[in-house]
């Protein structure tokens, strides 16, 4: 274990300052800041009771005439120069420790994939499943490798004291390891744009044996679900709910609601029928056709998301449009048709 200062932490231990904590690089940083607190609150509270003492003793007297000044300690110029600079250096050693430390994954680190996009977060897995939570097994340590397809994103864990940048055409890394289950807060702490307060999400700590269960079944879900379900899913992982809503309501992006097989204007003239083929260019060309009316901020899922899962996307933005619905369930009737004529 990097981290050397260890202390025993319950659940329930946070301070006025800190969420409790929930990983083990979280108590070193806490040990630190405490006894940062006391040392500078000491020396505040000295310098300024020697500060009163000096302007009471040594007001200005009433009786005119130049005073004599005492002459100049050596010991004591040494003293407040040598103790100062003993006590930021002890602060500079733990400081860098604890930074190299973070910076410094163990070489049998769990690899996560993180990518920050306005305005979400998207963890990808080792088994190529991409989720908009940090899921992670508890006293397991995790690499966390991080890039943004915009802007600068900064990913922050209060209760895990942990905090990264998040640079577009870079990557950054960082590792905790999580000593207890639950479910952690996440945020982007870099103002990234309009839905930067939006930009939310949440670290599940599992059990060991829970978390590789839930990667099975979450790996899997396209297979195990109707398309217009998975599509559903996907849609809310794969941080699409951030700028596009389904209730015809406004947002970043244009709502998806009674889209498909409908004119779309462009911005700067002339419309385009939203078909299948349209709503899979607009998934990995973003930029080629731009919706008048809406900025062109959406980032390419060129390279990320897998033909069967653009299928699923463009089946559940067809569930929420009257043209579609009506497609679907003209295909649910065919479907059944050719399973009863098998049967026969």
């Amino acid at each position: 274990m990097l981290f050397s200062v260890q202390q025993n932490y319950t659940p329930g231990s946070g301070s006025f300052w800190m969420p409790p904590p929930g990983s083990a690089g979280a108590h070193e940083v806490d040990w630190l800041v405490r006894v940062l607190l006391y040392v500078c609150t000491f020396f505040f509270l000295l310098i300024t009771s020697l500060l009163v003492t000096f302007v009471i003793r040594y007001r200005r007297s009433r009786v005119a005439g130049p005073q004599p000044s005492a002459s100049h300690s050596l010991p004591l110029e040494l003293a407040w120069s040598i103790i100062p600079l003993a006590i930021l250096m002890m602060f500079f050693y733990f400081g860098f420790r604890g930074f190299i430390n973070s910076m410094t994954p163990p070489d049998d680190a769990y690899s996560i994939q993180v990518t920050g996009q306005k305005w979400a977060w998207l963890f990808t897995y080792p088994n190529g499943y991409v989720d908009k939570d940090l899921h992670v097994p508890v006293d397991t340590a995790v690499k966390l490798t991080l890039t943004s397809e915009d802007v600068i994103h900064s990913l922050f864990i209060p209760a895990f004291r942990l905090k990264r940048d998040a640079l577009p055409g870079r990557y950054t890394t960082t590792w905790f390891q999580a000593d207890r289950t639950g479910t952690f807060d996440l945020f982007c702490t870099e103002y990234c744009g309009e839905g930067h307060s939006a930009m939310l999400a949440k670290v599940i700590v599992h059990d060991k044996v829970e978390y590789k269960k839930w990667l099975e079944d979450a790996g899997a879900f396209i297979d195990r679900m109707p398309p217009a379900q998975a599509g559903a899913r996907l849609f809310q992982t794969q941080g699409c709910a951030q700028c596009h809503s389904v209730d015809g309501s406004g947002g970043i992006g244009p709502s998806l609601k009674n889209v498909y097989s409908t004119q779309q204007p462009m911005k700067g003239g002339g419309s385009v029928l939203a078909d299948e083929d349209y709503l899979r260019e607009s998934i990995m060309d973003p930029q080629a056709i731009i919706v008048a009316g809406f900025e062109p901020v959406m980032p390419t899922y060129k390279g990320r998301l897998k033909d069967k899962e653009i299928t699923v996307l463009i089946a559940y933005i067809k569930s929420i449009s009257k043209a579609g619905q009506n497609e679907l369930e003209f295909d649910a009737g065919a479907g059944k048709d050719r399973k009863e004529d098998a049967a026969k």
